[in-house]
């Protein structure tokens, strides 16, 4: 997990810094293009062809339509916020279904991981700072993209083990090039990349592709409790990358909502460990 959230920041950084020349669909579906290039050449190299046709797999089909609209959104609000706030949103995505799930489906949650997604959510709003005139349109895309996200990562569990991980992420790919190519299509206008751009994209495709990779593996080889409280450090690389790459430092407020959201979403992890942890002996005293 520490590995993957690196490598996403490192592509997006990249990503970023093309879409200063290109427009944004233009650059998600050039990137794809790479991606789909390296997920195919993993498949090729671990032999696993024969399971292709798990790219029609529903969860699968349902897992890539759920990154493809995230990953739509996120795109538009990274060309017009700085990274580290993008990132820092994007956390939300589990704080938000939490919420969601108590005040909406009525789901009987404890108090305290109401009260911790409050608080994360809150830290949301630090970072997207919204004026007298609301939030802006940018950070409703990368809230956007957060929930979408969320919902990406839930059907993603249930996918079949019996369908390798590189062949989930290349129908994940696939799926992006068509959505970022008619979106391309019918609302920018094509700028001819340079050279410069192309390298960009081609490592920031790797990068997509690997990170995808470690995301699925993390949660397939380890525990959910083991492994999602470093999900948070997508936060903390995107501070490392806005500093590093554009020398931008989120303002106080910024900086203590990413505090507030990476830290109410560790605190909810170590509840729940706690919690299964009580049944566990609970069981085993009866």
């Amino acid at each position: 997990m520490l590995a993957a959230t690196a490598v996403f920041v490192v592509g997006d950084s990249f990503m970023k810094i093309v879409i200063g020349d290109l427009p944004p669909f233009e650059v998600l579906f050039l990137r794809g293009i790479a991606a789909s290039f390296a997920c195919a050449v993993l498949v090729a190299l671990r032999g696993e062809w024969g399971a292709i046709s798990g790219l029609l797999d529903v969860r699968a089909l349902l897992r890539a339509a759920g990154e493809t609209l995230c990953t739509l959104c996120y795109v538009v609000a990274l060309a017009r916020m700085p990274i580290a706030d993008v990132m820092a949103i994007l956390q939300t995505g589990p704080l938000i279904l939490i919420l969601g799930a108590a005040f909406l489906l009525r789901e009987r949650i404890d108090p305290a991981r109401v009260a911790l997604a409050l608080v994360g959510f809150a830290g949301a709003l630090m970072v997207a700072q919204p004026s007298a005139s609301g939030v802006p349109p940018a950070a409703l895309l990368a809230f956007g993209a957060a929930l979408l996200g969320a919902a990406r990562d839930l059907v993603g569990r249930s996918v079949p083990t019996s369908i390798p991980v590189t062949v989930v992420i290349l129908a994940t790919m696939l799926m992006m090039i068509v959505a970022a190519g008619a979106m391309s299509l019918g609302l920018e206008t094509w700028i001819a990349p340079t050279g410069r751009h192309l390298a960009f994209l081609g490592v920031a495709g790797l990068c997509v592709a690997f990170g995808h990779f470690g995301l699925l593996l993390a949660y397939w080889l380890g525990r959910t409790s083991t492994v999602a409280p470093f999900f948070y450090c997508f936060a903390l690389w995107g501070v490392v990358s806005g500093l590093a790459v554009w020398g931008e430092l989120p303002n106080a407020l910024a900086l203590t909502g990413i505090a507030l959201i990476a830290g109410s979403g560790v605190a909810i992890v170590v509840l729940d460990q706690r919690r299964v942890r009580k049944q566990v002996a609970l069981a085993d005293a009866l």
